[in-house]
């Protein structure tokens, strides 16, 4: 009996698996990724109104617009699919490590909204990788 076989045998619905690249022969859940996608936001809970408006505002000092973004929790992180991405912010969230982007790290934005500090570090973390 193979590992997919005892998941359906106790009523495990593989949608339901953190990892289901382990087990060969379950459907795959990649996340698609659009194209026109260059920033991957990756935070716990959607943004409320000032969240968006602070978001947008650090996205436009970037020089890229809303629909360049893409918010996912961090569980979906590794469902991505092939993309092309320049961008990874973690916000609230413990960075993992991924490779061939620019990572940025801060606390949520519901922290940033009243904390110059924290907002000039990302500010150095996003000048760091002006070219």
């Amino acid at each position: 009996m193979n590992n997919l076989q005892r998941l359906k045998e106790m009523k495990i619905p593989v949608w339901a698996l953190r990892r289901p690249e382990l087990y060969p022969g379950s459907p795959s859940n990649l996340l698609s990724v659009p194209p026109s996608c260059k920033l991957l936001f990756v935070c716990a809970e959607p943004l409320n109104e000032h969240d968006a408006w602070l978001f947008g505002k650090i996205l436009a000092s970037m020089k890229l617009e809303a629909h360049h973004a893409l918010r996912v929790p961090l569980i979906s992180l590794c469902q991505i699919d092939e993309h092309e991405l320049e961008w990874c912010w973690f916000a609230g969230i413990k960075q993992t490590h991924i490779e061939v982007m620019q990572t940025l790290t801060s606390p949520t934005l519901a922290e940033l909204q009243n904390n110059e500090a924290e907002k000039r570090a990302l500010w150095l973390q996003i000048k760091k990788y002006e070219k």
